[in-house]
């Protein structure tokens, strides 16, 4: 039997598509939804949801014990009422596909893990959206490889909060949410403790499984990517420097540069061969990014956003920065203490 957990706070706009797409998943006996002290509609929409959804129980965060993330310990107080051999923990924003939960559990068994994780196709309907979202992940799998996290005898280790199926036990035996009770990226540290102990972890990015819509505005997206960045790319100055020197179109800028000095230099016939040269540079950028992109599994349209995705990437980087290394952090109405690696 499967226990869904699903932490919700201010989520009245995909609560309702998220717990009904996990309840029609046939592996899944409950599902446990943890409303986290929402000032919106979203107690009402559970409410009623609950009244026609025989296996929907709806939880009360009352106060936040100190110390703890809100994501974390509503998930934890999920796992604790949950009654499942398997847990999984999604997010409000998390639309789960038919069969998603038969693929996970074949995956398991498969990979001998005893945490599968799944990282969701992205639906991304505003110009913001398809500049930064496409760009970042591209980055993350850069730095995150499959191959080296599921491998057990690489240290790498990696998952989304988004979609993670833990077995029960194993999750009990390294401490569950309350070990990472002050994370911010508990997805991923979680995957380290399990990681740690000798378990198998298996995570991927299938097509056809979950999808998401992370931010459904420009604030909630650079509040989220600043929260998140500066740890996820290893929370030093040094992993900072050298990702913001792959990240960051350096052939265009130095190509640019290039140019305006040969405006200001050079004679006409080399002025427009720098130009050429620029133009050149700026192709191959481009080209490069669309192999990216084509790799990764997004539309090869969003390479028209390039250059901007870069550069609110680059300033996304530099603000996480500014916010983890200056105490805290702030995400859905509070403040956390910053607590990177």
């Amino acid at each position: 039997m499967v226990s869904a957990i699903i932490p919700a706070r201010n989520e009245e706009a995909s609560i309702a598509r998220a717990v009904e797409s996990v309840a029609a998943q046939p592996g899944i006996a409950e599902v446990i939804v943890v409303n986290d002290q929402s000032t919106d509609r979203t107690g009402a929409i559970l409410s009623a949801l609950a009244r026609r959804i025989p296996k929907l129980r709806v939880l009360e965060v009352e106060e936040l014990p100190a110390g703890w993330v809100g994501k974390n310990y509503a998930a934890w107080t999920g796992a604790q009422a949950a009654t499942g051999e398997w847990l999984l923990f999604t997010d409000a924003d998390t639309v789960h596909l038919p069969g998603a939960m038969r693929r996970a559990l074949s995956d398991a068994v498969e990979h001998d893990a005893v945490l599968v994780s799944y990282s969701p196709e992205q639906e991304m309907e505003t110009f913001w959206e398809r500049a930064l979202i496409p760009f970042v992940y591209t980055r993350l799998a850069a730095r995150f490889s499959y191959v080296r996290v599921n491998d057990p005898r690489h240290p790498d280790a990696a998952a989304n909060g988004q979609f993670l199926l833990v077995l029960r036990d194993a999750y009990r035996a390294v401490g569950g949410h309350r070990a990472v009770a002050g994370e911010i990226l508990e997805d991923v540290a979680l995957a380290r403790l399990f990681k740690q102990q000798g378990s198998k972890i298996y995570f991927t990015a299938p097509l056809g499984i979950v999808r998401t819509r992370m931010y459904r505005s420009f604030r909630a997206m650079w509040e989220g990517w600043t929260k998140n960045l500066y740890p996820l790319v290893g929370g030093n100055f040094r992993s900072l420097s050298l990702e913001s020197v792959e990240a960051f179109p350096l052939l265009e800028t130095c190509a640019s540069l290039g140019a305006l000095y040969i405006f200001r230099e050079m004679r006409a016939a080399l002025v427009l061969w720098g130009l050429c040269l620029l133009g050149g540079l700026v192709v191959y950028a481009h080209l490069r990014y669309a192999a990216v992109l084509y790799r990764n599994l997004y539309p090869l349209t969003c390479i028209k956003y390039y250059f901007l995705g870069a550069c609110l990437y680059e300033a996304a980087l530099v603000v996480s920065w500014w916010k983890n290394t200056r105490g805290s952090v702030a995400w859905k109405g509070r403040t956390y203490a910053a607590r990177t690696p």
